[in-house]
């Protein structure tokens, strides 16, 4: 059966098409860096982010495809309460006709500053918590940033990618001392 093996190998190159809203941090860096402004599609969950996150995915994929927007990467993740977020692509970002629904509402955020690690494996909450605690300690080394925001996940691959080959992030918000 070599099916298993070409998909695994064809998906990451088809996932590759679609348009990064920033550059990727590489799996085992720790980093800051500063991402772009952007609009942003936002799903919310009652409930956590990982006891929630497909029913989010479902209200997103739902407004991009009634709304004829293309999937863009990373799929951001605030944790507790779950929020997903799609970031609208260069051309859908400048339409005065996306209207936000009873399931996604769009919001615009200014170009940030963030600390960031690079994750390579699949998308589990023992990850995040993992890789948070490991930029925290990485940032807290750091002269000349501090924490100035709530952390978040960053999924940059879809959920047809086998696991060993995903790659995610884990963002700190941070501010600029200059110290």
């Amino acid at each position: 059966m070599r099916y298993p093996l070409f998909l695994a190998l064809l998906l990451p190159a088809m996932a590759a098409a679609v348009e990064l809203a920033y550059p990727k941090t590489e799996p085992a860096v720790c980093e800051v860096k500063d991402l772009p402004a952007s609009r942003l599609m936002v799903a919310r969950s009652d409930s956590g982010y990982f006891s929630g996150n497909n029913r989010m995915f479902g209200k997103l994929f739902r407004y991009i495809q009634s709304n004829r927007i293309p999937m863009t990467a990373p799929v951001e993740a605030r944790i507790e309460p779950g929020v997903m977020i799609f970031h609208c692509d260069v051309a859908s970002a400048a339409r005065e006709d996306l209207r936000p629904t009873a399931e996604v509402t769009l919001e615009s955020v200014p170009a940030r500053t963030v600390a960031a690690v690079g994750i390579r494996g699949s998308y589990t909450e023992k990850s995040y918590r993992d890789n948070l605690a490991r930029l925290r300690a990485w940032l807290a080394t750091q002269p000349g940033v501090s924490e100035a925001g709530e952390p978040y996940a960053v999924y940059w691959d879809s959920p047809f990618v086998p696991g060993f080959l995903k790659r995610s992030e884990v963002h700190i918000p941070v501010r600029r001392t200059g110290r």
